[in-house]
This record gives structure tokens, C-alpha cells and sequence, in this order.
């Protein structure tokens, strides 16, 4: 999906994890300052848990939205998505986000072979040959950012309890090869574990103070 169609279709002002693109073919950004989230391995215990938590949010709501659309990577690297000076975590890079109408792919949503091409045209090269909806897993991405990002953003960041449960979680969500609920739970799992240790602090601008409210009610 090139960066720039977001803009119409998914615009950051309604929730998606987009930055805001400005123009009529949305080519000028306009943001605060950010940061790749490669810059933020090593990071403290309580940054690293935040950007965890937000990025198994983000690929949650790619599976489950109001438009009735499942979005997946073909790739991930830490480079795709940066993180705003206020926190908050956001794609930078949706050049290889595709998409799906699970609307008009109730065959796939069935694990039955569609008779005709349902992917949304996103992509760069609408010539490239897209591989059939059936053969894209639920849980493509979730492994994906499990194997290549979150295993080096929560790489030895908690104590040996803690870490230990979070490594075991980590090593069957990367795991492409388990079935699709294996790898949701162990997500879920994470998720989990990680929240406690998530604070609440005017450092995370992006949800402050409203997580503080939030805890009095």
C-alpha cells in the first residue's frame, strides 16, 4: 500500500496508525518529531513495554475493524514504523501493507479458494502477481513483528521472572509453523504480562493524563 493512499482511505484523524499526509495526492507530511523505533532497543523496561503493547494493538486492529478489513505485512523491519515525541507509535512505511475485504472474501474468511482477485489495488505495482486470500493466515503479521521486532525490542529489558515468561511467550508467537491460535494466545499472553508493567506518566504524552483518570474510575 503506498503511503500517500492512506490519506483518503485510512486517515490518521479516525484512528488509523498512519502519520497525517496533506495535499490533494497527499505527497507533504506534516508531523512532530519522530523517531524510528529501531532507536528505541534498549530502551527502559517501562518505554519497552509501551511500544510492545502498542504495536500488538496496532496489528489487532488490522485483523478486527469497523470497515471489515484484514490488513497484513508481506515484511516487516524495524524502519516501518516510528514512534512520535510524544509515544505514540505509527506505520512510517505501509509499502508492503496489504489489504483485504473480508466483506467480499467471505470464501477466504471460509479457507475456500475465491474465484476472482479480492485484494484491495494498494500497492505500488498493481501488475504484481498477489498470492491467493486463502493462503494469508490470521496471524501473518503478529509472527512477523513477534520474530524480527519484538524479540529485539524486549530483548533482556526485565528481570529474569519476567523476561523468562515474556521469551517463552516471544518464541511461539515468531513460530509461523503453530496454528493460528497458538500464536493468538501466546500473543494475548504478552499482552498480558506486559500491561503491569506499563506506567503511567506524563513521559507518554499520548495517553496522559487520561490513563490516570482512567485508573480512579
Amino acid at each position: 500500500m503506498r503511503s500517500k493512499d492512506n490519506v483518503m482511505i485510512f486517515p490518521g484523524a479516525e484512528g488509523w496508525p498512519f502519520p497525517k499526509y496533506l495535499g490533494s495526492c497527499g505527497w507533504l507530511i506534516v508531523t512532530i518529531s519522530t523517531k524510528p523505533l529501531k532507536s528505541f532497543y534498549g530502551a527502559s523496561s517501562d518505554v519497552a513495554a509501551d511500544l510492545a503493547l502498542q504495536l500488538l494493538a496496532v496489528l489487532e486492529s488490522m485483523k478486527s475493524n469497523d470497515l471489515n478489513y484484514f490488513f497484513y505485512f508481506t515484511r516487516v523491519d524495524a524502519g516501518m514504523f516510528g514512534v512520535f515525541s510524544d509515544g505514540h507509535l505509527f506505520i512510517r512505511d505501509a509499502s508492503t501493507l496489504g489489504v483485504i475485504d473480508k466483506q467480499e472474501g467471505s470464501q477466504w474468511m471460509d479457507g475456500q479458494q475465491e474465484e476472482k482477485d479480492i485484494f484491495s489495488s494498494l500497492v505500488i505495482d498493481n501488475q504484481s502477481v498477489l498470492p491467493p486470500c486463502n493462503s494469508i493466515k490470521h496471524t501473518q503479521s503478529l509472527s512477523m513483528v513477534c520474530a524480527e521486532l519484538l524479540s529485539k525490542l524486549l530483548k533482556g529489558t526485565f528481570l529474569p521472572p519476567v523476561q523468562k515468561k515474556i521469551d517463552s511467550a516471544l518464541n511461539i508467537c515468531a513460530d509461523s509453523s503453530l496454528t493460528t491460535q497458538e500464536i493468538a494466545m501466546a500473543a494475548q499472553e504478552l499482552v498480558e504480562i506486559l500491561k503491569p508493567l506499563r506506567t503511567c506518566d506524563s513521559h507518554f504524552a499520548y495517553r496522559y493524563p487520561d490513563c490516570k483518570y482512567s485508573v480512579r474510575l
